[in-house]
């Protein structure tokens, strides 16, 4: 990893949670993150981290794949089955960004598809590390986000909830996602390309066809009633929006 000179953050404090085995690492990662500006609690294995966000859920974890007892996949999916109240973070939503030295693609398609927020290889710059973490900050909720609808679809990003003509849908996080990232860009197509980028922000050629899937994921939730409104567009990509009369 590379030191850099971190810029102080504005603002109130968000509170992170760092999961590492590896102590410089972990106390590194604890001290630049202070110095930034926020409020750092720590933990040095999965059990440590499954017991301290659930008693006291942090705002994000920086969570370390590689641990000696549970591996971080385990440690979301613990923490994803823990109910956290309606106002806690982004609606309930616990962001994890993971931290690990393991960079083949599919990990970092398993960690994003079970519902992490970004992945991080090591060696990486503290500065990137930083901006990431207040770029996942501001999408899970710093600030009220307004409703997204299109015809009787909704979702409200902060209470996490989905209709379609009134009636609940649930979605998973990597779901919720894709159908926010499409809400939001109604009306326009967008490319396989910006869904990878935008809804699991890979920073590496992602096989495009976890997208193919997820739309179908989500049609069959979302898009079973009349109108329709999630069309393909061939040889370009996707777009939410009432159909055209």
């Amino acid at each position: 990893m590379s030191a850099g000179e971190p810029a102080a953050a504005e603002g109130p404090a968000a509170r992170l949670l760092v999961v590492d085995d590896e102590p410089t690492v972990r106390e590194l990662l604890a001290e630049t993150l202070r110095f930034a500006g926020f409020t750092v609690g720590v933990a040095s294995n999965g059990a440590e981290a499954v017991a301290a966000a659930t008693a006291d859920p942090p705002d994000l974890i920086v969570l370390d794949v590689m641990l000696p007892d549970l591996d971080g996949f385990e440690v979301l999916r613990r923490l994803r089955a823990v109910p956290r109240p309606p106002g806690s973070g982004a609606g309930g939503h616990l962001p994890v960004l993971f931290l690990t030295a393991r960079d083949a693609p599919e990990d970092k398609v398993s960690g994003l598809v079970i519902g992490g927020d970004d992945y991080v290889t090591k060696p990486f710059h503290l500065a990137e590390l930083l901006a990431r973490i207040r770029a996942i900050l501001r999408r899970t909720g710093a600030e009220p986000a307004a409703p997204l609808a299109v015809a009787d679809l909704t979702l409200d990003p902060d209470a996490r909830l989905v209709t379609r003509a009134g009636v609940p849908v649930r979605l998973s996080p990597t779901e919720f996602r894709l159908l926010q990232f499409l809400l939001s860009n109604a009306g326009r197509v967008v490319s396989k390309a910006q869904i990878l980028e935008h809804v699991w922000r890979y920073d590496f050629g992602g096989d495009p066809s976890i997208v193919d899937t997820y739309i179908s994921y989500l049609r069959r939730k979302v898009d079973q009633a009349t109108p329709k409104l999630l069309h393909t567009v061939h040889g370009v990509g996707y777009v939410l929006r009432r159909p055209k009369t």
